[in-house]
Parts: structure tokens; C-alpha cells; sequence
């Protein structure tokens, strides 16, 4: 088991749809909470994150940070958006 999973619902997406993703940390020892990032290959374009376990995110997030306080039996689950207006496909890395 690792020490952190990270599952997208879907690992297809388009252009302005939403990406539900869920983490689990497995972790036996001391943590202050998780950060995701992510990468679009090929481009500068932003994955945008909107909302951590139900909770809304005003402002535009490309980089999250869920405090361990708030992940109750060390899970989460996020939404975002890519912003990006492409007709090529592009690989994206979530970390």
C-alpha cells in the first residue's frame, strides 16, 4: 500500500468539465496535510482546483493544500477545471 493514493473518478477529460478526484494517505507517521499539483505536458495552461471535501474554493487554486485537520480518516476528495482551449490532447500529471 502507498503511503499516499491519489484517484481520479475519470482519466478522461475535455475543456471546462470537472475532474473528481479522491485522495487517501496511508502514512503511519506525522504530517501537517497533502498538496496536489499538476502538470499539462505541452502546454502553460492551468488545472484549476473549485472545491476540497464539499467545500468551496473562492478563488483560482492551481496548487492545494488540504490541512490534515480537515480529512477525516486521512481522506479527501477535490473537484477542478482545465481551462484549456486545445483540440490536441495533452497528458496530465496530478502529484
Amino acid at each position: 500500500m502507498k503511503d499516499i493514493e491519489l484517484k481520479l473518478e475519470d482519466t478522461k477529460t475535455s475543456p471546462h468539465s470537472e475532474i473528481k478526484g479522491h485522495i487517501t494517505v496511508n502514512y503511519s507517521g506525522i504530517y501537517d496535510g497533502v498538496v496536489i499539483n499538476t502538470q499539462i505536458f505541452g502546454s502553460n495552461e492551468l488545472v484549476v482546483y473549485r472545491s476540497y471535501n464539499g467545500k468551496k474554493i473562492s478563488q483560482n487554486v492551481s496548487r492545494l493544500f488540504i490541512n490534515k485537520d480537515v480529512m477525516p480518516e486521512n481522506k479527501a476528495e477535490f473537484t477542478a477545471i482545465i481551462s484549456l482551449e486545445s483540440t490536441q490532447e495533452h497528458e496530465i500529471k496530478f502529484r
